[in-house]
């Protein structure tokens, strides 16, 4: 991919970007910006984290006027963080966030809401998905896209549902009062762009889910937002839904990227609700899938989504990043008919939009891709032989 399909359009004079590398002269991570086609290292001790930028009341500002040195290109650094490319004793990308909590927002479209009571109904057997797929929206129909969470046409709709003997678990959080919030993975475990992203090895029917995310503030303040793959586990979920977890949180199953790009004037909530958000797959087979769908299309919005994430009865302070749900579900059959999507070892995945870029990434299965090893007391350590903490792990002034 090039360094204008990876990054946001217009870049070089509207995006203000906040990312993380892997920088092997530290042995440890580095916030970066971009400037141009340069990549600019704006650790300080004033910032040690993206967590800290995240935490300021005008983080944008900061990066702004941060300075520091350049690492190298942007058209370098792209090329060295895919996995297959890459030179171990350079500087890739790695997930933008740090120690934020991973969060994500479930069944927030309809129609991968559907597809949760679809697999749910087949007991994750996806031979028996097609007609399961006919028959429950045979049942349900197609007017439930204009029904809101929450309101009385919902709880009308689910009288009727129950009647029927066609409610869900997925359809209670789809368009019930409370939506699911769940944590997708655990802070600093998840992948960047261009590295491999994994498939429990026990699956034979999962698929990606590409999604806008959200960078909110310990104070429940969205500051930016980024890009998102929550790859997920369709038969193992479909089982049961006490099989979240496992259908879920995977070695490099949850991957974030490229970079975080900071609200502004010409970036605003606004521009994430209007989003439309693509999804391209390429497997070695010579399969080609590709999709594109709309934020507009959501049933909660994201303030919403924000306010049952963080409240009086939830507090994150380091902040979280909030996967938005997915508007995607493929069924494009893709060995025999009937038999629907599943991923292959070494498909490329690729999410991308316009205002935030383009997050890419290889499948593999889960104990194949690189285990994950660096965890928050390494964080501080490294952090602290650099100068950037004390031994007690308080900030260091400038």
């Amino acid at each position: 991919m090039t360094q204008n399909s990876v990054l946001p359009s217009r870049q070089a004079t509207d995006a203000v970007l906040l990312g993380r590398v892997w920088n092997p002269a530290v042995s440890g991570p580095s916030i970066v910006t971009i400037r141009g086609d340069d990549v600019i290292d704006i650790t300080h001790c004033d910032a040690p984290t993206v967590r800290d930028v995240c935490e300021m009341r005008a983080p944008i500002d900061y990066v702004k006027r941060a300075t520091g040195p350049s690492l190298m290109s942007v058209s370098e650094l792209m090329h060295n963080s895919i996995e297959s490319n890459r030179d171990s004793n350079r500087p890739w990308l790695i997930a933008p966030n740090v120690l934020q909590a991973i969060r994500a927002a479930g069944v927030t479209f309809v129609k991968s809401m559907l597809e949760r009571v679809i697999e749910e109904q087949a007991r994750g057997d996806h031979a028996e998905a097609d007609s399961v797929r006919k028959n429950i929206q045979s049942v349900i129909g197609e007017d439930i896209a204009a029904v809101k969470p929450g309101s009385f046409e919902a709880e009308r709709l689910k009288k009727v549902l129950i009647e029927k003997n066609a409610w869900s678990q997925y359809l209670e959080v789809g368009i019930g009062p409370d939506p699911e919030i769940f944590t997708k993975s655990q802070p600093m475990s998840a992948v960047g762009f261009g590295a491999d992203i994994g498939v429990h090895s026990e699956s034979t029917w999962n698929n990606p889910e590409p999604e806008i995310v959200l960078a909110v503030s310990s104070v429940g303040v969205c500051v930016g937002a980024t890009l998102g793959n929550d790859v997920n586990l369709r038969d193992i979920e479909g089982r049961s839904a006490l099989l979240l977890s496992k259908a879920k949180d995977n070695n490099a199953s949850c991957a974030i990227g490229p970079l975080i790009r900071l609200f502004d004037e010409q970036f605003t909530m606004k521009d994430v609700c209007a989003a439309d958000v693509s999804l391209h797959i390429s497997g070695d087979d010579d399969f080609e899938l590709s999709e594109v769908s709309s934020m507009s299309q959501i049933s909660s919005t994201p303030s919403e989504l924000i306010n049952a994430t963080i409240n009086a009865s939830h507090q994150y302070p380091d902040g979280f990043v909030l996967f938005l749900g997915t508007m995607f579900a493929p069924t494009q059959d893709r060995d025999a008919p009937g038999k629907g999507f599943t991923h292959k070892e070494n498909d490329i995945v690729t999410v991308q939009n316009p205002m935030l870029g383009a997050l890419r990434n290889r499948v593999r299965p889960a104990h194949q891709c690189a285990p994950w090893t660096f965890g928050c007391a390494k964080l501080m350590r490294n952090l602290a032989s650099r100068g950037l903490f004390d031994v007690h792990g308080q900030r260091r002034t400038a």
